[in-house]
């Protein structure tokens, strides 16, 4: 079953063109199917393209989707047509009274501020914390994983001595739902400043490694009863993702642009990228919706209980 966005959202026809089955807002109307209902959160800066490589991935899968786009209200984006964010999303306070089967928060460019510094951080942790009420599973990707395990469990973030940027083979550490089927080694990309040391990851009792890199660190962790998941890197990115940050850095003449590592054949940036995580990228997200929130969400989300007690005390 397709994935249901408005008919004029760019991601549709990017969607259809890759065969992704889309299904427009008024035919999913007229018929008596109880969707899943998904947010995503996008904080990052180009977010037409972060709102179709998440489509993208959510939408391969037999399930029915109903995706809300939302932002946060305390931050203007420079990035994006004010018209597309008008037309296609919604502010928190718009949806504090729903309830949904899923959420996704992305990463942000926000990672060398301290958390407190963040315009928007006194509205994101209320979202995190209303997400213990009312959302069955979150995903939280790279800096919204370091906001919500210091958020939920006070771990810190890490300055890394060079940015971590590129493609990095991890090991499985744990099979659970969410990876059914994932190679016991794959690759994904990162591209980040800072890090979460996997001693304090491990420290906590309601925390489970479930994939990592010598290189990149803990690519992958959860909570115990699976409601909530931490990915550090970006298996979401697109193939010139990286290229693209690649090529920004240099046109903003920074000093010492690092290449991505493990990218570009021979390490030639005139060569085209060679992909080597998209299918545990669609394999993750598959299993997401499949195992985790439609096996487990109530049908009527009236009926949806709250994650309780597993945040730290607020002092």
């Amino acid at each position: 079953m397709p994935v249901i966005i408005p008919k004029s959202l760019p991601a549709a026809e990017a969607l259809a063109e890759e065969y992704i089955q889309v299904m427009h807002e008024s035919r999913a109307l007229r018929q008596d199917i109880r969707p899943l209902r998904i947010a995503l959160l996008n904080l990052m800066p180009l977010k037409i393209v972060t709102e179709t490589q998440f489509l993208r991935l959510i939408g391969n899968t037999p399930l029915q989707v109903d995706v809300d786009l939302l932002m946060v209200s305390h931050h203007k984006s420079k990035n994006t047509p004010e018209k597309h964010l008008f037309k296609f999303y919604k502010r928190f306070e718009e949806v504090r009274d729903k309830r949904y089967d899923g959420l996704i928060i992305t990463g942000a460019p926000v990672e060398m501020m301290p958390f407190e510094s963040v315009s928007y951080w006194q509205e994101l942790t209320e979202i995190l914390d209303w997400a213990n009420s009312n959302v069955y599973s979150t995903v939280f990707i790279c800096w919204a994983a370091q906001a919500a395990l210091y958020h939920y469990y006070g771990i810190p973030k890490v300055l890394l001595p060079e940015k971590l940027f590129g493609v990095y083979r991890h090991r499985l550490i744990r099979n659970r739902d969410i990876t059914r089927g994932f190679d016991d080694e794959f690759e994904a990309p990162h591209s980040r400043h800072t890090t979460n040391r996997p001693a304090d990851i491990v420290g906590e009792k309601d925390l489970k490694v479930l994939a990592q890199s010598d290189e990149a660190g803990v690519l992958l962790s959860s909570t115990l009863d699976q409601r909530q998941y931490f990915i550090a890197g970006h298996l979401e990115y697109d193939p010139l993702t990286l290229k693209g940050e690649y090529d920004r850095d240099l046109a903003k003449g920074m000093d010492n642009v690092p290449l991505p590592r493990n990218y570009f054949p021979g390490d030639d940036p005139g060569l085209a990228p060679v992909v080597t995580w998209r299918s545990h990228a669609n394999l993750l997200f598959s299993n997401w919706l499949n195992h985790i929130v439609y096996a487990h969400t109530p049908y009527d989300l009236s009926r949806l209980r709250p994650r309780h007690g597993l945040e730290r005390e607020k002092e």
